[in-house]
């Protein structure tokens, strides 16, 4: 059945392949984005299929749409962006979670809220599992983003509570690909543009800190399945349970590059999770769905996209 679904942030790294998906099933997709991180460029190929438009506005302010599901991932992700305007990042999540809420209970739209992995903090728990509270600074440089996460959570539940509003939370784990933000300071994008252009890659701390990394295609699946079932509300952790060192990665992408670019090494920023790892048994029972794309294959696509765009 074709549905119309509303993506606030559709315009940013995952909200153009979530549009992207959506047309693809034969929905009418509406992105809103008011382009702080977002980009034209990420659905200008999008634009000429007449289930799709883009409206420019911001989540904090409330509008009237009419829409079957939507799903809220309006919000800067990446501790460039969100740190550079704290407020605004907490507003985002705290008063655009309320507008999108607000919206859902009005026309009866199942909503879903794209969380962070971030809730967990600097974890003591590894993997982290989706009953684990976090180990989180809320004082911190990136509390306005891990807070402000948290608290739009806490919404989603209160609204389904309150007013049986049908939400979906997922949690995010890091997530990569084609249509990164060549500036967001995102690990893998950093790397792939400095190996790119020669420069000294950055490795901050000893580099034993370790990450896993999923590719944008199989974030997509499991969050559009994840919408589509009725058995849960969640939270959910999405994303690959691999386990790489910012050293192994780092060498990975030198190497997939054909780089000669050297590591150099930089002290810790504040709140740095030394380890980030889900655990997504709950992901594989419930919608039987894992990661496909290994890490070698995401970052060739990956290294490609970006050699086409600073070209």
């Amino acid at each position: 059945m074709t549905k119309r679904i509303l993506v606030t942030g559709g315009a940013g790294f995952l909200g153009s392949h979530l549009c992207e998906r959506l047309l693809a099933q034969g929905h009418e997709v509406m992105c809103l984005d008011n382009f702080f991180t977002g980009s034209k460029q990420n659905v200008l190929h999008l634009t000429a299929n007449p289930y799709f438009e883009v409206i420019r506005h911001d989540v904090m302010v409330p509008i009237h749409l009419e829409a079957d599901e939507v799903y809220n991932l309006a919000c800067p992700a990446s501790p460039v962006h969100y740190q550079k305007d704290p407020v605004e990042t907490i507003k985002t999540c705290v008063h655009g979670s309320i507008n999108m809420l607000g919206l859902a209970r009005r026309t009866g739209a199942r909503i879903l809220q794209a969380s962070t992995s971030e809730v967990y903090g600097d974890p003591k728990v590894q993997p982290q599992t989706e009953d684990y509270w976090g180990n989180v600074n809320p004082l911190g440089i990136r509390s306005c983003y891990d807070e402000g996460k948290r608290c739009a959570e806490s919404l989603f539940f209160s609204y389904h509570r309150q007013y049986g509003t049908d939400i979906r939370v997922i949690r995010i784990f890091n997530t990569y690909g084609p249509r990164m933000h060549p500036n967001d300071g995102r690990v893998v994008s950093n790397f792939i543009v400095q190996a790119l252009q020669g420069q000294d890659v950055t490795i901050y701390g000893e580099g034993q800190q370790t990450r896993s990394f999923c590719y944008v295609d199989d974030l997509i699946t499991g969050m559009t399945a994840f919408m589509e079932q009725d058995s849960t509300t969640g939270p959910m952790n999405l994303g690959n349970p691999g386990e790489f060192t910012m050293l192994q990665l780092a060498e990975a992408v030198i190497r997939l590059a054909g780089s000669k670019s050297k590591l150099i090494f930089q002290p810790l920023p504040p709140d740095d999770p030394q380890q980030r790892r889900p655990d997504i048994s709950k992901a594989k029972a419930l919608l039987g769905w894992e990661p496909k794309v290994n890490l070698e294959d995401g970052l060739k696509e990956t290294i490609a996209y970006f050699r086409k765009r600073l070209a």
